[in-house]
């Protein structure tokens, strides 16, 4: 499960980096944007097979801030739609630095 783990992560990395450049609100964006979540889903329970510890309620958080950001955009609340897909994409990235502390199963696979 850590290759398919960290596989879908970097996809979203990137892919939520592109979305985050790209224009607003177009056809393009809106489709990125769906694939991201599908990714970003895939992410957060993909990482309960890992093991479980405290991290994983990032995971959980993950999933729930996912759900507000479309909820959010469905009654047309921009602002707070950009707010938690930000917020999202910020913890994807900080969570990626965390997996490389040392000790931790990617530092391990990667250093070791």
């Amino acid at each position: 499960m850590v290759p398919l783990h960290l596989a879908a992560a970097l996809l979203a990395l990137v892919l939520g980096g592109v979305v985050l450049a790209l224009p607003k609100g177009t056809r393009r964006h809106r489709l990125l944007g769906r694939l991201w979540v599908g990714l970003m889903v895939f992410v957060a329970v993909s990482s309960f097979w890992i093991g479980l510890s405290w991290i994983h309620l990032l995971s959980v958080w993950t999933l729930i801030s996912l759900g507000c950001a479309i909820w959010f955009i469905r009654r047309g609340n921009v602002r707070a739609h950009r707010g938690f897909m930000i917020g999202t994409f910020a913890g994807l990235a900080g969570a990626g630095l965390g997996a490389l502390a040392p000790g931790r199963v990617l530092y391990l696979f990667l250093f070791a």
